[in-house]
């Protein structure tokens, strides 16, 4: 049974592995080179020093998937704000992983105070991220057309959001950043 846990340095690798197969092999990311090892590393670093989940499923030392919350945007008001990134290894998909992994990622971050999640979904046509997002309660606001070339062909993305916790109902608890 796999478990969720905050991502540890030795798991960049799998990490690494796991992104350039869908930077290679699919739309869900408009990246077009796979990252090295180092990479992901500084992107890590990144999303930890902003103190955001950076999260792995694991199945005992084999990682099946990782997720993290990073700001939507860099300026200070939007610190309540983070979008949501979820990939799993290709032989993960449709077993349940990406829920799992992504409601655990809203938990911490509305944990950590974060009031609104984003996904940014690379091409509308990948159905299973839309539908993981939208089976844990995101809606679609939109859709910007043709705004990415990979594979020899446009592709859009799909923008979700979802409220967590108190929303905009009440003022937030300051995020020092």
């Amino acid at each position: 049974m796999p478990i969720i846990r905050p991502s540890t340095d030795a798991d960049i690798p799998a990490i690494t592995a796991i992104y350039a197969h869908h930077v290679l092999n699919s739309t869900g990311t408009f990246e077009t080179g796979a990252p090295s090892v180092q990479d992901m590393t500084n992107r890590r670093a990144d999303v930890l020093g902003k103190g955001l989940p950076y999260l792995v499923a694991v199945d005992g030392d084999k990682v099946l998937g990782f997720a993290y919350g990073n700001w939507f945007k860099p300026r200070p008001a939007y610190r309540y704000s983070v979008e949501d990134s979820i990939y799993l290894a290709p032989d993960q998909h449709s077993k349940g992983l990406g829920r799992a992994i992504l409601a655990e990622l809203m938990a911490r971050c509305e944990a950590g105070g974060i009031r609104k999640i984003m996904a940014i979904v690379g091409d509308s046509a990948n159905a299973a991220s839309v539908g993981v997002h939208l089976a844990l309660g995101f809606e679609q606001v939109g859709k910007i057309d043709a705004c990415g070339w990979k594979f020899g062909a446009w592709r859009d993305i799909v923008i979700m959001q979802k409220t967590l916790g108190f929303g905009d109902t009440q003022p937030p608890i300051d995020i020092p950043r």
